[in-house]
């Protein structure tokens, strides 16, 4: 880590926490300015990646608006150095239809406490 702070399974909580809020600042709060989320889908093999606050945010906006009941649970974290890994279970009520109840994880790379790097993948 390029910082003397150490990542912990408290602030993986914490950020699992934050997205359970649905609350997007609390949420972006949580990255680096130029830090990326990559979404488990998308164009491409490695699906889109969004990188800096707005684009988080926006597309934060769009996954709450798409599925407004949306929850992480059954998480379990993994850390080495500044990565870790989170497997959990998404579920939620998407409003275009149907159900999601699927499970995944999270690759996560950080500097310090902001991450740098999230990128999600997801049973389809």
């Amino acid at each position: 880590m390029t910082d003397t702070k150490k990542l912990t399974n408290s602030l993986l909580e914490a950020i699992v926490e934050a997205f359970n809020s649905k609350d997007i600042d609390r949420i972006v709060s949580h990255f680096k300015k130029d830090g990326e989320m990559i979404l488990a889908a998308g164009p491409g093999r490695f699906g889109t990646k969004l990188k800096g606050h707005d684009e988080i945010r926006d597309g934060l906006k769009k996954r709450f608006e798409s599925i407004p009941d949306i929850k992480w649970t059954e998480g379990e974290h993994w850390i080495s150095d500044n990565r870790g890994v989170s497997r959990w279970r998404v579920t939620g009520t998407p409003v275009a239809g149907g159900i999601l109840d699927s499970v995944g994880c999270d690759l996560w790379e950080f500097e310090g406490e902001k991450i740098l790097r999230k990128d999600t993948y997801y049973k389809q």
